[in-house]
């Protein structure tokens, strides 16, 4: 398996190349040349294994020309071994047809563990082998970060910093990142947005010559791996509910477009899905898109859902790149656009086959909260406030078939945002046991303005030091 970037002009690679470098040179996203798939009779099979033999068999064809089979059963076993569910992404019924696929049993309670748990595996295994160190910089707009941290810390081979905005996550969030105390870990609250964060991160991954000398890589959802390990729970749902004689329909609350990109892989590989519905909060240039054509900015609203407060959906230039017949030039086009004007649109072949696949929905916190509150009096779980305008964007989708399963992610356990969960619906969700002491724990952080080349002098005084 080779990788192509999605503006057509960097090097082809192969997968331990596209682990280590996260971003392209050309500036776009390494995607693989092709897409493998499975046929109806290879999915039945897929069926009775547990989630960690499924994982094995999805990333197999993905990473072929760097790890055995074996190497990359080890890779799995070791990421998924701290989860605190046995079935690792387990599916709760809450109507006749609707499901949701809880992704939040990993160390730091998001969705992002069931990729950056494997991450930090590869990484590690990836560099011994070839006797390197990285400086990983990444941006977060609340979970990525934790999780990053959590799968990178203590590893010799990597320095790792991380950039999130100053006040616009939570509590729980900013301490999962700023309480570890390892020396390898640097959190950075930048003063800005988290599309100023992730603007950075690009800039300096742009900045040839800062890049080589510190060796940058990646851990946001711009690096391939982290889509590839998604993959895996749209096929574990998939073949639970039927999968593939009959289609499923997965409904995702998303900013960055990265988890619901890892659902059109999985359709791509040969999972039948009926539809995405995607679920915004205010921030809602997604929805805004599927409904008008255009990719337009706008300003950040700060939400009770802040892992979506983002008005540039990085990932998105993915699809963009199979919308557009797989055309790098034409992609570069549109994204130099957008970073000039503020805007681009879709050619209107383009667009219909993007909605024929797609759906947006808007949610504000108020609308939220409501979803919270009808789902607790009518089912007893309590969601956190992206996973209920995920499940609310599946409960309003139209044009699905009597009886088709529809899949919300449930990306976060409530306890990570439990004011707004207790604002709802009057019960405030505690922390699981092993973090129970966390708001005793000291932080440790450095606050940064929104300035590139301070936070490229930050991170090469600390990895020089």
């Amino acid at each position: 398996m080779k990788y192509v970037s999605t503006r057509g002009k960097a090097p082809v690679l192969g997968f331990d190349d596209v682990l280590l470098s996260g971003l392209a040179r050309d500036g776009g996203l390494y995607v693989p040349e092709s897409w493998p798939t499975f046929s109806a009779a290879e999915m039945k099979r897929l069926r009775g294994l547990s989630y960690t033999g499924l994982a094995v068999e999805v990333m197999a064809p993905f990473v072929s020309d760097c790890l055995s089979r074996e190497e990359l059963a080890g890779l799995v076993a070791r990421a998924y071994a701290p989860f605190s569910h046995t079935a690792i992404a387990p599916l709760k019924q809450l109507d006749t047809n609707l499901w949701l696929m809880e992704l939040f049993s990993g160390p730091t309670l998001a969705f992002k563990d069931y990729a950056l748990q494997f991450l930090g595996q590869a990484f590690d295994h990836v560099l011994k082998k070839r006797g390197e160190k990285v400086t990983i910089v990444g941006a977060t707009s609340g979970d990525t970060g934790s999780a990053a941290i959590e799968a990178c810390r203590d590893r010799e081979a990597i320095d790792i910093f991380i950039l999130f905005p100053n006040g616009r996550v939570s509590d729980v969030q900013r301490r999962q990142m700023t309480t570890v105390p390892s020396s390898n870990v640097r959190c950075l609250a930048l003063d800005g947005t988290f599309d100023d964060c992730q603007d950075a991160v690009k800039a300096m991954f742009n900045h040839t010559a800062f890049r080589d000398r510190y060796n940058l890589s990646a851990v946001n959802s711009i690096n391939w791996a982290r889509i590839m390990a998604q993959v895996v729970y749209y096929f574990w749902a998939g073949l639970r509910l039927g999968a593939p004689e009959r289609p499923v329909v997965f409904s995702v609350p998303t900013g960055n477009f990265g988890n619901v990109f890892a659902g059109f892989v999985a359709e791509k590989m040969g999972l039948p899905v009926a539809r995405f519905g995607i679920g915004s909060n205010s921030n809602d240039i997604l929805t805004r898109f599927f409904e008008t054509g255009a990719m337009t900015m706008a300003g950040v609203v700060p939400t009770i859902s802040p892992s979506m407060d983002i008005q540039v959906s990085s990932n998105f230039e993915r699809l963009l790149f199979d919308l557009c017949g797989r055309n790098g030039a034409e992609v570069e086009r549109m994204m130099l656009q957008f970073r000039q004007s503020g805007s681009y649109a879709l050619e209107e072949t383009a667009l219909a086959a993007a909605r024929a696949r797609f759906s947006g929905l808007r949610l504000s916190d108020a609308e939220t909260q409501a979803v919270i509150r009808e789902i607790h009096a009518t089912t007893g779980e309590l969601l956190d406030p992206h996973s209920a305008i995920g499940v609310e964007a599946g409960r309003r989708l139209t044009g699905i078939e009597p009886g088709t399963p529809v899949v919300c992610l449930a990306t976060a356990h409530p306890a990570k945002f439990p004011q707004a969960v207790q604002d709802a619906s009057g019960v405030y969700p505690g922390l699981p046991a092993r973090l129970s002491d966390l708001f005793d724990r000291p932080e440790r952080m450095t606050v940064i303005p929104n300035d590139v080349a301070a936070i490229e002098r930050f991170v090469a005084e600390q990895v020089e030091s």
